[in-house]
């Protein structure tokens, strides 16, 4: 087993250990909350919030890489935007289906065109069609340039959902954010602060296997094609 191996379990180990902590913790240990916020449904809003926090990590990340692939390309710095790009969609999906479910009970309703719910929507749409493109719009050097350019065009939308609530209003709660209505039992800020561990270390681990494999393949695609220019692909 490799150092890389070890720290990957490691990691992984460490990952499941706090999400079922935070699981057991928030539904056993955690008070409901008052009626007009959800009740025993604001339960979601320990995942919820984290969930949009790794969003804006994974999205930083692929940000950062894609900038730097701008800079000087290298097939590293490609796998990570790949992954940072990725990783946000995922991450914003799940605080897309989270969401919902909190607001049904709260608001009655499963959607509205809050700004902030609209500026997340914008987000991810924008966000799937880069994973669409990465996937399907070819792998050459200027598909990989533009889809570089657009990860960082998007990732400026992250700043807009943040904001949103402080700049349009809206009907989406504020709890820890200047304003809000804060948590007011200790158990509950606990709950928050361990599911932002968990979901900052499950970004992690997401990022990394994604972009080893993202690497992986990249290596091995051009692999396939050095083998094709020297006619090894090739029936006898």
């Amino acid at each position: 087993m490799t150092r890389s191996d070890r720290i990957f379990g490691g990691l992984l180990a460490a990952t499941v250990v706090v999400f079922a902590i935070e699981i057991a913790f928030v539904f056993l240990k955690v008070p409901a909350a008052q009626l007009p916020a959800g009740g025993l449904a604001q339960k979601i809003f320990y995942f919820h919030v984290p969930s949009a926090y790794a969003m804006y990590l994974c999205g930083g990340v692929g940000f950062l890489a894609s900038a730097a692939y701008l800079v000087r390309q290298t097939e590293v710095r490609d796998a990570w935007a790949k992954a940072g790009v990725e990783c946000a969609t995922c991450f914003g999906l799940l605080v897309m289906t989270s969401g919902p479910l909190w607001a049904k009970k709260a608001w009655g309703v499963y959607w509205t065109f809050d700004p902030r719910l609209t500026s997340l929507l914008l987000t991810v749409l924008l966000y799937s069609a880069i994973v669409v493109l990465r996937n399907f719009g070819g792998s050459g050097e200027a598909e990989r340039r533009f889809a570089a350019g657009f990860t960082i065009l998007g990732t400026t939308m992250l700043p807009v959902i943040h904001y949103a609530v402080q700049l349009w209003g809206g009907n989406h709660p504020t709890v820890i954010t200047k304003g809000g209505g804060g948590l007011h039992h200790p158990d509950m800020t606990r709950a928050l602060l361990l599911g932002f561990l968990a979901m900052t270390l499950l970004s992690v681990l997401l990022l990394w296997v994604r972009a080893r494999v993202a690497l992986a393949e990249s290596r091995l695609s051009a692999v396939e094609e050095q083998a094709a220019a020297a006619g090894l692909g090739e029936s006898a």
